[in-house]
């Protein structure tokens, strides 16, 4: 008997071999906390209507800088980085909640401005 089979060896892939892809993109961290922040600024409005504190503002105004800068980036990165979307939303949600936390502000300078002296101190004492 002989070692080698009857048949011949088994025929090549019809395919070719699969294309190896690049490493992912990355996700650009400067849009995901322009994000963060613009959501905590609009949210940190109506708390500081609760507290007096301009929660808004200070969450705001990095979110309002962080947005663009990441969207630069992200351009100049030639498709390697994502996040466009994330950016564009924390610039948004960051100057609604600066404008609103500035709102609140005044309303609230107007209400103690326009608040009757008796309230402040009682002659009873």
């Amino acid at each position: 008997m002989s070692a080698t089979p009857p048949y011949g060896p088994p025929p090549g892939s019809p395919y070719a071999q699969p294309y190896a892809y690049g490493p992912a993109p990355q996700q650009n961290q400067k849009a995901l906390w322009s994000m963060i922040l613009g959501i905590c600024a609009v949210v940190g409005a109506f708390l500081s209507f609760l507290c007096c504190i301009p929660f808004g503002l200070m969450a705001g105004i990095p979110a309002v800088i962080l947005g663009p800068m990441a969207t630069k980036e992200i351009n100049q990165s030639q498709g390697w980085q994502t996040g466009e979307g994330q950016a564009k939303a924390g610039l948004i949600c960051g100057i609604i909640g600066i404008v609103l936390n500035l709102l609140v502000l005044a309303l609230l300078v107007v209400v103690f401005a326009t608040m009757p002296s008796e309230f402040w101190y009682d002659d009873d004492w």
